[in-house]
């Protein structure tokens, strides 16, 4: 008896001996000292070319000098951004794989039913990159200077607003807005801010909430007029153009942001040592420069900041959505 009770411990200790061993480099990939292991992939859920692909090949240049590792880009395109961040959330929690995410990513959850991933839950928040907000046009025939001209246009007239689309930063500047005043715009969606500014221009619609780099060379050409920004302070890039906030509208504020995430369950660890070497990366002179040139604030916020930004923002373009009638498709 005695002698099968100590084989007993024996097969019980070779058991646990060979689970430790399986999960030794699972572990060693979780330690800052020893990451990263091998080159990393940065998920685009963008095709190449458009400002989400720019943002994303400027960070993984640098920051696979500061890690002395190659970044590798990997581009996937498609449904609004949803292929690649489910790549994101499939990968394995090793802080070798990273992924961009941006504005869309607190919206799709109130405009789809049925996402292959939870906006929350499924990623480990790394660091938000960068934020740039949307300029508030009207046609310059319109008797508007401020946004009180524009409210008080509205209460006698109903008038019509132009986007990207539906869901888009146009969109929901345009409804929040129209909450935030009590006020009644009609929506039109367009498949690009370009085109809505041409029909702004052409008087079909009055106003519209679109880049600053869409809506810049208009508004120097007199063809449009900006009358307010629409991040909570005013725009380093527009400092004497007033915010919406401080025209009448407290509290309005709508950024179009980026960030870098990981899969969930990567270790803090991981996820405050690459926030550490991006922040790093986002302040070196050169990648000011060029994010200035994309109308861009730099951000490096650090993992716990940027989680909860996004769960404030998916809250609130929940209760923006709601109150605005938008269903889930």
């Amino acid at each position: 008896m005695r002698a099968g009770a100590d084989m007993m411990r024996v097969l019980l200790l070779s058991i646990c001996i060979a689970c430790i061993a399986a999960l030794v480099p699972e572990a060693a990939a979780q330690v800052p000292g020893k990451f990263p292991q091998r080159p990393l992939r940065l998920v685009v859920p963008a095709p190449p070319g458009g400002t989400t692909d720019l943002l994303g090949r400027l960070v993984a240049e640098r920051l696979a000098d500061a890690l002395a590792q190659q970044v590798v880009v990997d581009n996937r395109g498609g449904a609004g951004g949803v292929l690649g961040t489910e790549l994101v959330a499939r990968a394995p929690a090793d802080g070798h794989t990273l992924g961009v995410i941006y504005t869309p990513h607190t919206v799709l959850p109130h405009l789809q039913k049925k996402l292959p991933y939870d906006a929350l839950k499924d990623f480990a928040a790394v660091t938000q990159l960068t934020e740039a907000p949307l300029v508030l046009v009207v046609h310059p025939a319109l008797p508007v200077h401020k946004l009180q001209d524009l409210i008080a246009l509205a209460k006698t007239k109903p008038l019509v607003y132009g986007s990207a689309g539906n869901g888009s930063g146009g969109h929901l500047s345009g409804e929040l807005l129209k909450q935030m005043a009590k006020i009644d715009a009609v929506h039109v969606p367009y498949k690009g801010a370009g085109p809505a500014a041409i029909d702004l221009m052409a008087g079909q619609i009055q106003f519209q909430f679109g880049s600053h780099i869409t809506t810049r060379g208009f508004v120097a050409a007199g063809k449009l007029r900006a009358i307010a920004v629409t991040s909570a302070k005013r725009s380093p890039e527009l400092p004497s153009l007033p915010t919406v906030a401080e025209q009448g509208l407290p509290g309005f504020e709508f950024v179009n942001w980026f960030g870098l995430v990981a899969p969930a369950r990567t270790s803090p660890l991981v996820t405050g040592e690459l926030q550490q070497r991006v922040a790093a990366v986002l302040a070196q002179a050169a990648v000011r420069d060029k994010l200035a040139a994309l109308d861009s604030v730099i951000v490096g916020s650090s993992p716990a900041a940027f989680a909860a930004f996004l769960a404030a923002d998916l809250d609130k373009w929940g209760r923006v959505l709601r109150n605005s009638g938008i269903k889930a498709e």
